[in-house]
């Protein structure tokens, strides 16, 4: 996905268009989640880049799009470009002596 958004549309009341905005962002990340894996891979994982305009856009961390949305809002932005790209991805397995930590339960 690479797409530029309006946030001032005509006859549109802006909050129910950023929540449109979002539902759609959604929408495409789990329609690509849905995919079939290629052989060897385990997940797919997503490049995202994020700005005021394409030219101007950088990386950013999936989990943190709602979050940049909402700040181009709050600064009354007019528009913000948005890019999601999906990649195979493969989990590397932890080194044979290292476990995951797990809180100890010691009075």
């Amino acid at each position: 996905m690479r797409k530029t958004f309006q946030l001032q549309v005509e006859g549109k009341h802006p909050d129910r268009l950023v929540e449109a905005i979002k539902h759609e962002i959604a929408k495409y990340i789990k329609r690509e989640r849905r995919r079939d894996l290629p052989e060897g891979s385990d997940f797919w994982d997503f490049d995202c880049k994020f700005g005021a305009s394409a030219e101007t856009a950088e990386v950013a961390q999936l989990p943190a799009i709602n979050k940049l949305i909402d700040g181009i809002v709050k600064e009354a932005g007019k528009q913000f470009y948005i890019e999601i790209l999906a990649k195979p991805g493969k989990r590397t397995p932890r080194p044979a002596g290292e476990r995951a930590e797990e809180p100890s339960e010691e009075d």
